[in-house]
């Protein structure tokens, strides 16, 4: 990216495709009982072999001046004691997997978000604070299997030689801010607000979880206390120098998260983001609370994490695990393999799918909790789908029932993760929404998005709206600061004063000073998104209509478990 945030240069890795000697399927490798885990070795790999492509397609890494990214939350790395001396002493003429695999990490294959694994962990740790609702407000989200501080525990409990042996533990995002940097980086604030391990208002790790998922020396495992984006980490190694002909004054920030990430690109009060990737997730930023407004409540549905850049503003979010990979799934198995013929299916179909209601979960869910397998009803009945299109449920329903029931569970808990109402609070209604991912491009689906959550829906410029445009606009964001020679402010992000209820002031004084992350975007005229479609207003009351039946088939499942 430019500095008038223009994208230069986009190449892709892709996992199984491009490293397939790895083994992996989707990018993760399935073992027993939940466990899914990739291989720490994959991402170094794939790190190099991404920059060899920008280097073929003539990028001057010469003239990067900073770096930062995003990467999948809640996976976690787990260094050794050799780690820091293997990554300060890296030799250009060799490859950083050579040199960093035989004795760098403990764990060789590293947790990521789709695990579910750690369900006695979970319950302990709820358990351990006085249950979920309690975790909720402490951390902003109740135990959840993939989050990073039960995946640590495991490994204390189950593992204890394992854990014994490192010296320090990574998120996905920190892993590669280490990497660039030739030493290890602390954990960027949003992300770490998906470990359960931070205290969601003082953005500091908390003593209590710490002890429950890690013992006494998870502390010092951690690379001391969160940093926000756009903090200046120090500047790139060596390694990157000599090898890749970087800048020596190239400096890195913190990577984040893959949905902090597409906050950072496409947010602006009034706006929900959805996010149509691997798993379905819909994203709104909410600014810092003022004396005229309310802080948004902690459910044991949703998720509050910190904002990457505006110290005391929150991200909103809800994940829901199954999203594009069980597209795919019900498109091989009901639509040839083809989603074109998966488009004319839904559009043989009327809005509302005449009564056919599908549930899919192709990977144990977590909205809700512990769900697995397909459920089909008519007319909220429960039924097996049939083989032949006279059968109540037909095989060309389940392209339509797919997409209803993903957007429905977002549209029938949309009221309870939005902010409490106030009497000023009319610029924190949703007035539209912006949709990211691969299915993003389709117009199908984005007429689909409008119709049920009743938005206009928008997308961004191809490319623009991505997580990895998110980690740029990061990178810019430390490299403007100091261009700005905000000093004072700098120091207010570097090493931001976590009492409680400081938050509001350090956000005041970054507005007075004009060194906000949204000034940063106004001087280049900010990010441009069109509109793609307006909702069908007979449409909307069709979906309106069908939430309670939704809500009601969904109990049946749960209730069955």
């Amino acid at each position: 990216m430019d500095i008038d945030e223009n994208i230069i240069c986009e190449r892709i890795v892709h996992f199984d495709r491009d490293i397939p000697h790895y083994g992996t399927q989707n990018g993760s490798i399935a073992g027993s009982d939940g466990e899914i885990t990739c291989p720490v070795a994959l991402w170094i790999e794939s790190v190099d072999l991404l920059l060899s492509r920008f280097e073929s397609a003539s990028v001057n890494f010469g003239e990067v001046v900073a770096v930062s990214g995003a990467a999948q939350q809640h996976g976690s790395v787990y260094w050794t004691e050799y780690a820091p001396d293997l990554l300060a002493s890296l030799d250009p003429s060799r490859t950083l997997g050579e040199q960093l695999m035989a004795k760098g990490f403990s764990l060789p294959n590293a947790p990521i978000w789709q695990d579910s694994s750690t369900t006695a962990e979970c319950a302990a740790l709820e358990q351990a604070v006085g249950g979920p609702q309690k975790l909720s407000d402490m951390t902003g989200s109740r135990a959840y299997e993939r989050f990073t501080g039960s995946q640590i525990s495991k490994i204390y409990h189950r593992s204890p030689a394992t854990y014994t042996a490192t010296r320090y533990i990574s998120l996905v995002s920190s892993f590669v801010s280490s990497l660039f940097l030739c030493h290890i980086s602390p954990i960027e604030v949003s992300d770490a607000s998906g470990m359960n391990l931070m205290d969601i208002k003082t953005c500091r790790w908390d003593e209590t979880l710490l002890s429950a998922c890690g013992g006494p020396t998870l502390r010092s495992k951690l690379a001391g206390e969160p940093v926000h984006g756009g903090t200046v980490l120090g500047k790139i190694g060596q390694w990157w120098v000599k090898r890749y002909g970087f800048s020596s004054e190239c400096i890195v920030a913190p990577f984040t998260g893959d949905n902090p990430a597409t906050i950072v690109t496409l947010s602006s009060p009034g706006d929900a983001i959805l996010s149509l990737g691997t798993s379905t997730t819909l994203l709104i930023s909410v600014p810092p609370p003022s004396a005229n407004s309310v802080p948004p409540i902690c459910t044991t549905t949703s998720h509050l994490l910190a904002h990457p850049t505006t110290a005391g503003g929150s991200i909103v979010m809800l994940c829901i695990k199954n999203g594009g990979l069980t597209r795919e799934v019900i498109r091989d198995k009901y639509s040839s393999g083809s989603w074109s013929v998966f488009n004319d299916q839904v559009l043989s179909r009327p809005p509302g799918n005449s009564g056919c209601l599908g549930f899919y979960f192709t990977l144990r869910e977590i909205i809700p909790t512990g769900v697995v397998g397909d459920h089909c009803f008519v007319d909220s009945q429960r039924v097996i789908p049939g083989d032949t299109e006279d059968s109540a449920f037909p095989p060309s329903a389940h392209a339509r029932a797919v997409l209803e029931s993903q957007l429905l569970s977002i549209r029938s808990r949309l009221a309870s993760i939005l902010p409490p109402s106030s009497e000023d609070s009319s610029s924190r209604s949703l007035k539209r929404c912006v949709i990211t991912g691969g299915s993003s491009v389709n117009p199908l689906i984005q007429q689909m998005v409008a119709d049920i959550l009743g938005l206009p829906t928008y997308v961004a410029p191809s490319g623009a709206g991505s997580a990895a445009s998110g980690g740029a606009l990061l990178a810019k964001f430390a490299w403007w600061k100091v261009q700005r020679h905000d000093d004072d402010d700098d120091d207010v992000l570097d090493t931001l004063d976590h009492a409680p209820g400081t938050d509001r002031t350090i956000a005041d004084r970054l507005q007075e000073t004009g060194s906000t992350f949204e000034d940063m975007r106004k001087e280049s005229g900010g990010l441009v998104i069109v509109k793609v479609a307006e909702p069908d207003r007979d449409n909307e009351r069709v979906y309106e209509g069908m939430i309670d039946t939704f809500r009601k088939c969904e109990d049946m499942i749960v209730r069955s478990l």
